[in-house]
């Protein structure tokens, strides 16, 4: 059951791809924001969970998003952020 898509809609979906690391990095820059303002630990959770998909996505190594999650720290996922960041630019 093959869909078949318009130029628009094939675009839009081209565009996504594209540029899908610099869409996952501005998801990860509000995770951080939302993870300092959270105030419940179910909250923090969420966006814990929500933050190792965006790392995945942008294909980070697991063993660094493995120590990101098992230490749960906004200061260490906020400082390799920037670090992607800065590589991410042109």
């Amino acid at each position: 059951m093959a869909q078949e898509y318009s130029k628009y809609q094939k675009k839009v979906i081209s565009n996504y791809y594209e540029h899908l690391d610099t869409i996952m990095l501005t998801k990860l820059q509000e995770i951080v924001t939302d993870l300092y303002l959270a105030d419940s630990k179910a909250k923090q959770d969420k966006l814990w969970e929500r933050a190792q998909k965006a790392m995945e996505k942008l294909t980070i190594k697991p063993a660094v998003i493995a120590h990101i999650m098992k230490q749960r720290e906004i200061t260490i996922l906020a400082k390799n952020l920037q670090e992607w960041l800065k590589s991410a630019k042109p």
